[in-house]
């Protein structure tokens, strides 16, 4: 008996035929989740939208090279994620801020931010320096390891660890200002 396709394997075999119904399906299931890492990634919804464009126009391109269609949302995801990095490696001057490694700057362990609104957190992040900004959303969001992070962004693990203590005190800064106005 032969295997019956899911409906994703039927989407993804028209859309490598050139299907733009199926395209126009992918990007209106995907499309939403993208956009917010590539705002969180950007920092901006213009930059976000470009970027996001630009990584559909890939995925579209490169969609006869996937294996497997049950793939296809984090095959996606690392395309906006790749995608992102490379735009903002154009936008960002990376400034190398010599920091100890094991110091918090936000005197404080844990991720202290997991117990805020999301709405106010996304507010804070996004006012966020470029640099910091990308290096916490791949830290924290994204799950990647500083290791990962360097390789991917062309900066040394060092300044990945360096960027994410400058990025938390300054997430708890933007934080504390944000509670102040709206508290």
């Amino acid at each position: 008996m032969e295997p019956v396709p899911t409906i994703l394997t039927a989407v993804i075999k028209k859309a490598v035929a050139g299907d733009n119904e199926a395209r126009a399906w992918l990007y209106g299931q995907y499309s939403k989740a993208m956009f917010n890492i590539c705002t969180r990634m950007t920092g901006d919804q213009r930059c976000a939208e470009d970027v996001l464009q630009e990584a559909f126009i890939i995925a579209f391109k490169e969609l006869g090279k996937l294996k497997a269609a049950e793939n296809f949302g984090g095959w996606l995801r690392r395309i906006v994620i790749n995608e992102c990095i490379r735009y903002c490696k154009q936008a960002v001057q990376w400034k190398h801020e010599l920091l100890h490694e094991n110091h918090d700057p936000a005197g404080e362990t844990g991720d202290w931010w997991a117990s805020l609104d999301l709405e106010t957190v996304h507010k804070a992040i996004k006012q966020l320096p470029g640099g910091c900004r990308q290096v916490f959303v791949l830290y924290v969001l994204e799950d990647y390891t500083h290791r990962d992070i360097a390789r991917s962004m062309g900066i040394s693990e060092s300044t990945s660890k360096s960027q994410y203590q400058r990025a938390r005190q300054l997430l708890k800064q933007h934080i504390n200002t944000l509670m102040a106005i709206h508290g």
